[in-house]
């Protein structure tokens, strides 16, 4: 059972794994907000550098703001998971460890949710950029679109990174808890809220930095890890099944480029013997495309060659063909 909220505190979950001196950095990044009360959850990974040592010197040199919970290696999903169930504010904000929020964000936040009761999660713009350059005020993915829902426009692929939003937890926890993919984990946990018709609140302010880096990121492990490509794979097919429940319609631009890309992932899963994966990909994108479009002639000839050499020779034949075909 989640404990009680505490009203006005913001509770924010930092999944960790190996990364000591970014964790540092995004610790700094929370405890100079402008806005109190605050937590700060450090979930420790399973690290196995001096990720566990920082965390326990950060909870030491800060007790009344940070707890550390450690894990066995578990993903992201799960490692937030944990943190949420040990959060306490009426307000969760998720922050990845090689990411930092900027002063005013919680101060930002947490007044446009207080004067828009009517909204679940408040979001602005966020930055992108490679760590140690000198940040440009530019829009990151959606961040600088004033939205209201987030579907259709999450469709094809999240409109920010889970550093952008602030989640009123009263409404995080009526979706159930984080998957335990590794996966876009975190854009089938934004989807949820897109299915339930969530309603945004948007600050047209700069609030939040995403940084590129030189350290591994599990985001690309799907290139070469067939475990990665399934998880990959299950993300894409309960996002459908979100759009659905939305009444996202076959018809929109969205759902058509989503259709697409069901498709192409189901070739991949094939190229890569993953024969299940790859044949209910291919039906899903033939019912996103709806009926019509969906018994269109590359559908019918791809579904004639799987008949007569399978799902895993016909998408290394067609990632053959992609070679010469632009």
């Amino acid at each position: 059972m989640l404990n009680a909220f505490i009203k006005g505190l913001v509770s924010t979950v930092i999944p960790v794994f190996n990364r000591p001196v970014l964790l540092q950095e995004a610790v700094q990044s929370v405890l100079e907000q402008t806005y109190r009360p605050i937590e700060i959850i450090i979930v420790d990974d399973g690290s196995t550098d001096d990720t566990p040592a920082i965390a326990k010197k950060l909870c030491r040199q800060y007790p009344e703001f940070i707890h550390v919970i450690y894990l066995v290696n578990c993903g992201p999903g799960l490692a937030r998971e944990a943190g949420r169930l040990k959060a306490r504010g009426e307000f969760i904000q998720y922050l990845d460890s090689d990411d930092i929020l900027l002063p005013h964000k919680f101060e930002i936040q947490v007044k446009s949710l207080n004067g828009h009761p009517e909204c679940g999660i408040s979001y602005g713009k966020t930055r992108h950029y490679k760590r140690g350059q000198q940040p440009i005020n530019t829009p990151w993915k959606k961040t600088g679109i004033k939205m209201d829902y987030m579907f259709p426009a999450f469709l094809n692929e999240s409109g920010w990174g889970m550093l952008t939003p602030l989640f009123r937890s009263e409404v995080a926890n009526q979706f159930g808890p984080w998957s335990d993919l590794w996966q876009h984990e975190d854009w089938e946990y934004d989807c949820r809220f897109a299915a339930h018709g969530i309603r945004l609140c948007y600050c047209d302010q700069y609030i939040a930095d995403v940084r590129r880096h030189e350290e591994p990121c599990i985001c690309n492990l799907w290139l070469d890890d067939n475990n990665a490509l399934r998880d990959r794979a299950t993300a894409y097919s309960l996002i459908f099944h979100h759009a659905i429940k939305a009444g996202v319609g076959r018809e929109i631009p969205e759902m058509r480029k989503f259709a697409r890309q069901l498709f192409f992932l189901s070739r991949l899963c094939g190229a890569a013997g993953l024969a299940k994966e790859s044949e209910k990909l291919f039906n899903l994108a033939r019912k996103a495309s709806g009926s019509i479009r969906g018994n269109g002639f590359d559908f019918r000839m791809y579904k004639i060659l799987t008949n007569i050499v399978g799902w895993s020779l016909s998408g290394k034949f067609a990632g053959y063909l992609n070679r010469f075909i632009k």
